[in-house]
């Protein structure tokens, strides 16, 4: 016979530690008092010290009695603890105090995430991004973030004016349910029924809005947008924030149900969840379904949407850092979506820092492709792109100004043509004064065909030279029109006032580089000096060439304000992309000049 001691005064708290896989038992009272305590003898309670495991006993250990009545604690303030019973442990107990390297895989108790792109404790805005394209007989391939909707408005205007009370198609949720509607368990429920009602109606005055976006494709052309979605409307997706919420009653029947169904659920849900755990361990990723393959356009979609999420929570955008080619096509597409969504005020910066990252490999990409990279400059908000790429268009002004027109605003238009016109100023007072250099003979006369016939040669020569390459090249003429004729008569159409820039460009590169020899050399002198064959003569053809260079040299020092660069491209290299340019690069953008607010 068993003798068990009850305390005159239950203690304000057990002394007792349980074992979770011992807790199964001790819920069910009546079975394990009537099937532990049949000629079991007693075993004393040995003291242990806390952190420390027991040595193994000398002799066989003895059953120790589970019994549902509690023992008075000793009189030792040390910490006490039970062995388990010997049937249930075959050998010395091992217990840890802490416990590492569990594996949760396949069950329940892991702890959900809570980070990007998954907020779920937090999150209150659920976004699907869904691929177009999909093979027949395969699952959508898509992708869920659930994010925080401060967040999202801002840096997005879209979803700042979505998320509004005006265009809100938001749902209410129980503040103090959230955990439950994404699969997790906050506790156990209370045993009280007044505390139960009292939370029911604490929860009911104070609601949480959820929104819900899902990616419409459109159809033929349209360009996908998120739109929102009601729970209601779409019954056979599950969303990331669970069914929808039922009333709870406040009868007493409802409660005792829910206390046996998760007493049920105590018992039997650590044995269920730590045999799946352990059979998960043992599949290989390889056995996993692999996705379905997926389309260029569908890539594109879900990299774009995943980067501007990602740029939304300060993470580093996945974009091409090797190839500056393909990284421009990946900012291209993720600037086209941020300034659907009303967020280029932050994309721009990241995409702007991202292609800086190219230095000279970029420099060169800019002066092949000057109106791309100026829209992106543009989108970026970038200024030194923009101001790498507008310096290049001004200088081949009016080349590609149908393109122009149609792939920038007006505001960007204006700004090349205020810059063409400073440009064409520029060179309208250079032409001049090149026009206007003459020579003079020793007594400081101008010179003129009656007092140096040999030097006025010499600058007749040079001036034809300067208005052949400043000049644009004649209309063809009609071979319809005959001299006869009504309109034969009619004088040939004026020049320009002022020439195309991108025809005097390499003219006046020409005038100001450093070798003598680049143009009116020693062939042409004496091949236009033979034309006059009384002038002609070794003593002459050297007098003309020296006065030649005179002229030279002073209309390198003219030309010197329109040979400044302002580009980020070396234009004292030897690359092949220096080599091509034969436009001016004079021009200069300030703060002043570019489309939107810059902080000096």
């Amino acid at each position: 016979m068993i003798t068990t001691t009850t305390p005159t005064r239950p203690p304000s708290r057990p002394f007792l530690s349980f074992s979770r896989r011992h807790l199964p038992r001790f819920l069910d009272k009546d079975s394990s008092s009537s099937s532990i305590n049949q000629g079991l003898p007693q075993r004393p309670i040995d003291p242990v010290p806390p952190h420390k495991h027991h040595p193994p006993p000398d002799r066989p250990q003895s059953v120790s009695p589970m019994v549902s009545t509690l023992e008075p604690p000793p009189a030792a303030p040390s910490t006490l603890s039970r062995r388990g019973p010997s049937s249930v442990v075959s050998r010395p107990s091992l217990a840890r105090t802490k416990r590492y390297n569990r594996s949760h895989t396949g069950g329940s108790s892991h702890t959900p995430q809570n980070d990007f792109p998954v907020f779920a404790n937090s999150g209150d805005v659920e976004i699907i991004v869904r691929a177009r394209e999909c093979p027949p007989g395969t699952a959508p391939v898509q992708n869920r973030y659930l994010l925080h909707r401060h967040t999202l408005t801002r840096c997005s205007g879209f979803f700042e004016a979505s998320t509004s009370n005006e265009w809100s198609r938001a749902r209410g949720l129980p503040s103090g349910n959230e955990l439950s509607r994404i699969g997790e368990t906050s506790g156990p429920p209370s045993v009280n029924g007044s505390d139960s009602g009292s939370s029911v109606r604490g929860s009911t005055s104070n609601t949480r809005r959820r929104w819900r976006y899902e990616l419409d494709p459109g159809s033929g052309s349209d360009i996908p947008m998120l739109v929102q979605r009601d729970e209601s409307s779409d019954k056979s997706s599950q969303s990331l924030f669970g069914p929808a919420s039922t009333p709870v009653a406040n009868s007493g029947s409802s409660r005792s149900s829910n206390r046996a169904k998760h007493s049920h659920s105590l018992s039997s849900g650590s044995s269920s969840h730590f045999f799946r755990s352990v059979t998960n361990l043992g599949l290989s990723s390889s056995h996993q379904p692999q996705p379905p393959p997926l389309s260029q356009p569908d890539q594109d979609l879900l990299r774009d949407y995943d980067n501007l999420f990602r740029i939304f929570y300060n993470y580093p955008p996945v974009l091409d850092g090797i190839n500056v080619a393909d990284a421009y096509v990946q900012c291209k597409s993720l600037l086209t979506l941020a300034d659907q969504y009303d967020a280029l005020a932050v994309v721009g910066p990241r995409v702007d820092h991202h292609m800086l990252q190219f230095q000279s490999r970029l420099w060169k990409q800019i002066a092949k492709y000057p109106i791309s990279y100026l829209r992106l400059g543009y989108l970026a908000r970038s200024k030194v792109i923009f101001q790498e790429a507008l310096i290049h268009v001004v200088g081949q002004w009016p080349i590609g100004e149908r393109s122009l027109r149609a792939a920038l605003p007006d505001v960007v238009l204006d700004i090349i043509e205020d810059k063409v016109d400073e440009l064409e100023d520029t060179v309208s007072r250079v032409e001049g004064r090149l026009f206007r250099v003459g020579l003079t003979n020793g007594r400081g006369e101008r010179v003129a065909p009656n007092t140096n016939y040999i030097d006025w040669l010499a600058v007749s020569l040079f001036r034809q030279w300067l208005a052949d390459h400043t000049s644009p090249p004649p209309p063809p003429s009609d071979p319809r029109r005959h001299p006869g004729s009504r309109d034969g008569g009619r004088p040939p159409a004026l020049p320009p006032i002022v020439p195309p820039l991108a025809s005097v460009g390499r003219a006046y590169r020409t005038l100001g580089s450093a070798n003598a020899t680049a143009f009116l050399g020693h062939d042409e002198c004496k091949r236009f000096l033979k034309l006059t064959p009384e002038q002609y003569s070794r003593d002459n053809l050297r007098r003309f060439e020296k006065r030649l260079d005179e002229l030279k040299n002073m209309a390198r020092e003219i030309v010197r304000p329109l040979m400044t660069s302002s580009l980020e491209l070396d234009m004292n290299g030897s690359s092949r992309a220096a080599d091509g340019i034969t436009y001016l690069t004079c021009t200069t953008v300030t703060n002043r000049d570019l489309p939107w607010d810059v902080e000096d």
